[in-house]
């Protein structure tokens, strides 16, 4: 994978250069549970994901250095006095997470070789050990957004709206939603003891891990309407939604849904890629810094589903490369959105691999709409407000998917 160095876009771009891989996922508001099944989080993770780039390619390089003697002095003087064992490996990391976290940029982070890896596999939907639960930030509290269905999460009674308190007696109070899910994350079979507060009252419930698959891509006909349901971004998304354009014009589909709730991202490429099922030869997104236009990306000319009558569902748990979608494909007036405002992710990252086999994520630019708007903290706003309340979700209704069926009618 660190390997290789696909053409952004593939199809979908214009440009003949070659350029590193970017993410834009958050994993985010919504992390489809990553220990249930990600999306990755917040930054899906989330995410803008994954830019596989180094110095053999290309990439910047500062030359510029840091004084580390003050490091150097901390350490000397801790080994020299610490009543116990010191594991220089966990010093090393520790403060090179500790120097990228001091960018105060929430997506900028460092990654650690097995943290990297499990970011990959997020993002691949390759989640092992989970409860299959989603879990996103609500009124800055993690919180159990639904379990899915017939999963361990729900079996054991987990409902929408249930606050993550612990996870095996640690406490998640100011966690995020990535912390969160990599404690109830483990090795299939094992339990997990979760403590949530519901109405007031706290209770705790023992979960057995299972195996939890994420489907990035799934479908259906409801009458005369293709309904696509998009979880995340990867690298086999944009192929998987044109085949299900393809197959709902065979059967004669009159109107599109394309689900993107709780999506936070993924590929920047897929998404380019994704837009292009339905926009053709036409700004997707653009890549600016400091005012300045890095790059256009542009659809391909192939948009099967140029002219179908179009609904995207969104929620706060969209984010990122379903930002990026949403707003070209509403940009250029090629669908209607319903839902809830988006997140707000209007940056894009790229992870650099680093020779200890960790990796660093980096907010390289910010990303901007066709209309030129940048939704950072703002998120976009639905055309139709409809929302998905907890009562709703208990009672298997989905008020919003309802109307975008009715609005295709």
């Amino acid at each position: 994978m660190a390997s290789s160095r696909p053409t952004v876009g593939s199809s979908a771009s214009n440009h003949s250069r070659r350029r590193p891989t970017q993410f834009s996922t958050v994993f985010v508001s919504t992390a489809i549970a990553v220990s249930l099944i990600i999306g990755f989080a917040a930054g899906t993770r989330g995410a803008d994901i994954l830019a596989l780039i180094g110095a053999p390619f290309g990439v910047e390089v500062s030359t510029k250095t840091l004084d580390l003697s003050s490091l150097q002095e901390t350490y000397r003087k801790l080994d020299a006095r610490f009543d116990g064992e010191l594991d220089a490996n966990a010093l090393i990391e520790n403060a090179n997470k500790g120097m990228v976290t001091a960018t105060d940029d929430e997506y900028t982070q460092y990654f650690t070789e097995s943290e990297a890896k499990q970011l990959r596999d997020d993002l691949s939907g390759n989640i092992g050990g989970g409860i299959g639960a989603e879990i996103g930030m609500r009124n800055s509290q993690p919180t159990v957004i639904r379990p899915l269905k017939d999963s361990p999460a729900a079996q054991a009674g987990l409902k929408a709206g249930d606050v993550v308190m612990a996870v095996n007696d640690t406490s998640m109070r100011g966690s995020t939603v990535d912390e969160v899910v990599q404690n109830i994350r483990g090795k299939i079979g094992t339990t997990v003891k979760l403590a949530v507060e519901r109405d007031g009252e706290v209770k705790e419930v023992s979960i057995t891990r299972e195996e939890i698959v994420s489907p990035d891509v799934e479908t259906e006909v409801v009458g005369k309407v293709g309904v696509i349901t998009v979880s995340r971004f990867d690298r086999s998304t944009a192929q998987k939604v044109r085949a299900a354009a393809d197959d709902f014009l065979r059967q004669d589909v009159e109107g599109v849904v394309l689900d993107l709730r709780g999506n936070g991202g993924g590929y920047l490429e897929a998404g380019i890629d994704v837009a292009s099922v339905w926009l053709e030869d036409k700004i997707v997104v653009s890549e600016r810094r400091g005012g300045q236009i890095l790059d256009e990306r542009k659809s391909a000319k192939n948009a099967v589903l140029g002219t179908m009558p179009t609904v995207v569902l969104l929620n706060a748990g969209s984010a990122s490369a379903s930002e990026i979608v949403a707003g070209a494909l509403h940009d250029h007036g090629n669908a209607t959105l319903v839902g809830e405002k988006t997140y707000g992710k209007g940056s894009v990252q790229e992870l650099i691999p680093l020779s200890s086999g960790a990796e660093l994520k980096v907010t390289i630019a910010k990303w901007y709409t066709p209309k030129g708007k940048n939704i950072t903290k703002q998120g976009i706003a639905p055309d139709e407000k409809v929302e998905l309340t907890k009562e709703d979700i208990e009672a298997d209704r989905d008020p919003q998917r309802d109307r975008a069926l009715e609005l295709l009618k």
